[in-house]
Formats: structure tokens, C-alpha cells, sequence
């Protein structure tokens, strides 16, 4: 099939990452696609090999549409691309961000009929992620929980040193990780932000990394002992890691981040001091007096849980096709 996927790029790594995976899963498994995003920029660091993915910018309209167009997160399709699709309608998915919510099962595959505007008389159905059986899954490549693990080049692990990734919003306070981490020699790897670099207590080691391809992101996932992660994508990606992780979800100002945060915690069920750690990590609660565990058992239950339930493209070329 030809595959069309829209993207408007909100924040450079999670809109843009997500719809890459899909994008280049999609292309692995045989299928022809295009992506259209507003802003490519990231692509430069995060997959600079295409894959033979073509990558088009956001005002520039076709002759013709594919047979599935997907609309990333609800983005609102360009009038002339939906003009399009009035002329020749293909099967129209609007793929939702990740939640663990319960409307997430009710609403996942509902069928949303058009009555105004361009796209008149044709009908687009939701696709939502998810963690359950209900649910459209989570992007999994085929053989991913086999690669290997692996570090960027640059620094050296001293021996008996933990190694703890860190991928944050700015208002994360780093500072009170830093100093529950004090108590073992630790060394944080740091993915690129806007975050406040803290005071580092003498048992805690500071590296900066560069810009990481998606691959080598998710190499450092599984070599790392805690990983501290925002957004989906990264959020994704350190649960197939099998590697302990706090997760920093997306602010929202209404508080609608809180809920979503408890509906993770009660699918995942960790411990209370873990549990308490990604409250507040989220500015939901205290801060426990005990560090983060590195028992990686929990975390690897729960991705042999996962990984029972088929993948998010398998789901979606799965649905496409019944749709159609």
C-alpha cells in the first residue's frame, strides 16, 4: 500500500520521533510512504539515513493521495490536502497520542464521520496506543528486543559506576535526582535541553552527549542502568529496554498531565518508592528519602507483558486493510 503521514511538529522530538518510527517501520515491512511535516530540522540528527521514506514539506500538495493517509495527533489536514481526499478517499486514520486512560479502549477504532467543510461525506477513524489488549499497542520494530546494547563514544564508565540517562523538560528539577543519586558513584548522560545543569555531590559524574540517531538512543536505553525519560517516544522506548525509568510527562496547565501519570502507575504498578519518585519527578508529590531502585525485574515483567500484545504498525496495517 502507499502510505501518506502528516505531522505537524509541536515539540522537535516526540511528534516528529513518533511519526518517524512509524514512517520507517511502515517502509521495512514493504510498504511505500511519504511523510509531511512542517518542520523537518530534527530528522538531520535523529534519521539522517531516509530509508527510502520520502520526506515532503507541509504546504506541498500532490496530484494524488495514497491509499491510507494518517493524521498524526489530530494535526487538522491542510483544505487542499482534504480536497484531495474528497476526489479519490482513502482510508483515513487520525493516530492519538499514547495514554493509559480508560476512554483510550472505549474510543480506540470509532469512526468519525465528516459533515462540513472539505472533507464532506468521508469518515476517519481513531487509532489510539495503548497498553492493553483493547488498544492499537506501542511501535515495536520486528527483533527489536534482541539488539544489542551500547554507549556513544567519549567518556569511560569507571568500574562500579551506575549509568543513569537523562532526557528532560525544563522544569524538571534535576537538582533533587542529582542528590538522591549521591549515594552510589553515579554517571548521568544527558541528552540535549533546556534543563538547569545542577550542583554535582562528589559520588556523581556529568556528561554531555550530542544529538543521538533514534538507533543509538535506544542502544543507550539498554545499556543504562536508570533512564529518566519525556514525551512518548522516549517513554516507549525506555519500557522496551527492560530498564528501570522515570517517566516526566508533558505539562499540561489544566493538570491533565496527573491523571494521566496515575493511569500509568496503575497499569505498570511499581513500588511505592518508585511510584513516588515519578510523582515527583512530576511535581505531583515529595520527594522520598530512598534513591531508585535498579532491579531491572519489574521493568522486565512488565515488557514481557507488553511484547504478548501485538505491535502498534502490525495493529495498523491490520485495521487499514479491515477498514478498507
Amino acid at each position: 500500500m502507499r502510505w501518506d503521514l502528516f505531522c505537524r511538529v509541536i515539540d522537535n522530538f516526540g511528534d516528529v520521533g513518533v511519526a518517524w518510527r512509524l514512517a520507517s517501520d511502515l517502509r521495512a515491512r514493504g510498504e511505500t510512504v511519504r511523510l509531511w511535516l512542517d518542520d523537518a530540522s530534527a530528522l538531520a540528527w535523529m534519521a539522517p539515513e531516509r530509508g527510502g521514506v520520502e520526506v515532503l514539506d507541509w504546504n506541498a500538495v500532490p496530484e494524488e493521495l495514497g491509499d491510507a493517509v494518517i493524521e498524526m495527533f489530530g494535526c487538522q489536514l491542510p483544505d487542499a490536502i482534504l480536497q484531495r481526499m474528497a476526489q479519490r478517499p482513502p482510508r483515513w486514520i487520525n493516530l492519538e497520542y499514547l495514554s493509559a486512560e480508560d476512554y483510550v479502549e472505549r474510543s480506540h477504532g470509532l469512526a468519525s464521520p465528516q459533515f462540513s467543510g472539505p472533507a464532506q461525506g468521508l469518515a476517519k477513524n481513531f487509532f489510539y496506543p495503548g497498553f492493553t489488549s483493547r488498544t492499537g499497542g506501542l511501535l515495536r520494530e520486528p527483533g527489536l528486543l534482541d539488539e544489542p546494547a551500547g554507549l556513544p563514544a567519549g567518556f569511560e564508565r569507571r568500574e562500579g559506576e551506575r549509568l543513569v540517562s537523562l532526557f528532560a523538560y525544563p522544569q524538571a528539577n534535576v537538582q533533587a535526582l542529582v542528590n538522591l543519586l549521591a549515594d552510589a558513584p553515579t554517571l548521568i548522560l544527558a541528552s540535549p535541553g533546556h534543563f538547569a545543569r545542577p550542583q554535582l555531590p562528589r559520588a556523581v559524574r556529568w556528561h554531555d552527549l550530542p544529538y543521538l540517531t533514534q538507533p543509538a538512543y535506544d542502544c543507550l536505553l539498554r545499556a543504562c542502568d536508570l533512564n529518566c525519560v519525556r514525551g512518548e517516544d522516549s517513554f516507549v522506548r525506555a519500557q522496551w529496554a527492560g530498564k528501570p525509568f522515570l517517566w516526566q510527562i508533558y505539562f499540561q496547565d489544566d493538570g491533565a498531565h496527573g491523571p494521566k501519570l496515575e493511569a500509568f502507575l496503575a497499569r505498570y504498578q511499581p513500588d511505592e518508592t518508585t511510584a513516588a519518585l515519578f510523582r515527583a519527578w512530576n511535581e505531583l508529590g515529595d520527594w522520598p528519602a530512598a534513591p531508585p531502585s535498579l532491579d531491572a525485574s519489574h521493568a522486565l515483567a512488565w515488557r514481557s507483558q507488553l511484547a504478548i500484545q501485538p505491535d502498534l504498525t502490525s495493529q495498523l496495517l491490520g485495521f487499514v486493510g479491515k477498514s478498507g
